[in-house]
């Protein structure tokens, strides 16, 4: 489990600098659609490389997956549009701030009612104080 927290933080590192790069790549070129876009490519060939070395066989199945699961992809392609276009306007901890507070309301739903077949994990008056806390958290790293 420790090796999951640690990606998982990482991948959270990563976030406000892949929001960082990405709008400043889209400033320089004038561009953050563009930007996003690159961002995809370079995503795309990356995801590539790591499945074909994994387990190609992944390829042949989705034809059986249900479709609402591609949904997936439009969200992140939402996000990374939506942080390349606002971070450079609103700043990247702002921009980052509305997003972590995001992502605790819909983790909380989600295990909540077991939604997407996740675990179910009822929002208790503990986890909700939990939750409450983290968000207070985050928004006070703002205040400045």
């Amino acid at each position: 489990m420790a090796q999951y927290a640690l990606i998982m933080t990482l991948a959270g590192i990563g976030i406000p600098v892949l929001a960082a790069l990405n709008a400043q790549l889209g400033g320089r070129i004038g561009s953050p659609a563009a930007a996003a876009t690159v961002l995809f490519v370079v995503a795309f060939a990356t995801s590539l490389v790591v499945a074909t070395i994994t387990g190609p066989q992944g390829f042949a199945q989705l034809g059986t997956a249900p479709k609402h699961l591609f949904l997936a992809g439009g969200l992140i392609a939402f996000y990374v549009l939506s942080i390349t276009f606002i971070a450079p306007h609103f700043g990247i901890g702002n921009a980052v701030f509305f997003v972590l507070l995001g992502q605790l309301l819909s983790a909380a739903l989600i295990d909540h009612f077991g939604l997407f077949g996740a675990q179910v994990s009822p929002v208790s008056l503990m986890r909700a104080a939990g939750i409450g806390t983290m968000a207070l958290g985050v928004w006070l790293t703002q205040q400045a």
